[in-house]
């Protein structure tokens, strides 16, 4: 038994420390920098793009959001670097950003060789195939010797070669480092097909066909041909930043789970629901666990809102892209988005 409270009272003194002891070379830069520095995409519409007042707005954008809301109280906090799939990796290695909130697989190879960490998922994925409507292609099956646009040094890349080969096809790659220039390649004709997460291709279909071609000359093929759970990566070394990190998206779902909405958390403040008065630090303590203020999830919700009003302001059904929730519903609703308590 004395084992047991011995056990209790260090736990007890290693949440007391959770403020210093954990604390990190990366997010005390953040905080002496007063900005969080996040690593984007060139422009994916619905996940990270800026408009012509430069802009950033997404569901990438919004998890950086989220992360500036628990650190400093504030969203706004944030300063965008645009980065190519074959830069980000080395701009999260080389200090240049704090963090990488662009549509980027978790892998094995990518979680230990590169030396990076992975945060929680904020969008599960699947690569797919898009082809002009005039092909008449119904299946994926059916595109042996198609030129195809792919992105170099993505996971897109490796999958391509991958599903042909299993599927004892040919394919001619036309390999474009650029997505604006990888989608002008496939509009113009210069490959059959384009690949990418199939979130990508909604994404291009919704908001980069040029005139006077129309979404609806555009197919997204039914295959979906591999896993593409994606998530920030940040560097290894720093566990109260990598907690920091994990925990904001988790925050925004279980937000979600609860009904607090960002319209409506200033009235959840009155909840006699014990978990609801932890969650936005009514009842203090997960903010001092974490290193950050107790109102960090309320700061969070009010300012970004919750995983699913991001999701359908930036993805879902009320936006351009028409993305239905699917496997990025709550796990209550038929989803696999599924949070650790907040407790």
């Amino acid at each position: 038994m004395l084992k047991k409270f011995v056990a209790v009272g260090a736990a007890a003194a290693l949440l007391g420390a959770a403020g210093t002891a954990w604390a990190g070379k990366d997010l005390d830069a953040v905080k002496a920098r007063g900005q969080l520095v996040c690593g984007v995409s060139t422009g994916v519409a619905g996940f990270s793009q800026a408009d012509s007042q430069g802009k950033w707005t997404g569901l990438d954008v919004d998890v950086c959001r989220a992360i500036s809301a628990a650190i400093f109280g504030d969203s706004e906090k944030v300063k965008y670097v645009p980065l190519t799939a074959q830069q980000r990796f080395t701009a999260v290695q080389s200090g240049e950003v704090d963090l990488l909130s662009r549509n980027t697989t978790w892998t094995l190879t990518r979680d230990t060789a590169l030396g990076l960490d992975f945060g929680a998922v904020t969008y599960y994925d699947g690569q797919g195939f898009m082809v002009n409507k005039k092909l008449g292609v119904k299946s994926a099956k059916e595109l042996n010797g198609a030129t195809v646009c792919v992105q170099p040094g993505t996971t897109t890349e490796l999958n391509l070669a991958d599903y042909f080969r299993a599927n004892k096809m040919s394919f001619k790659p036309v390999v474009i480092e650029k997505v604006e220039e990888a989608r002008a390649a496939f509009f113009a004709g210069r490959c059959d097909v384009y690949t990418t997460d199939a979130s990508g291709l909604y994404s291009t279909r919704a908001a980069n066909v040029p005139p006077p071609a129309t979404p609806d000359d555009f197919v997204v093929l039914p295959e979906i041909i591999s896993k593409e759970p994606l998530a920030p990566a940040f560097r290894h070394g720093d566990n109260q930043f990598g907690d920091i990190i994990r925990w904001s998206q988790f925050a925004m779902l279980e937000a979600e789970e609860y009904g607090i909405t960002s319209k409506n958390v200033d009235e959840m403040l009155k909840s006699d629901n014990p978990s609801i008065k932890r969650i936005l630090g009514v009842t203090p303590g997960m903010g001092k666990a974490l290193g950050v203020d107790e109102k960090w999830v309320y700061n969070i919700v009010k300012q970004v809102g919750n995983y699913g009003e991001s999701f359908e302001r930036n993805v879902g059904m009320g936006s351009p892209l028409k993305i239905a929730r699917g496997l990025n519903g709550l796990w209550t609703h038929g989803g696999i988005q599924y949070a650790p308590p907040i407790r």
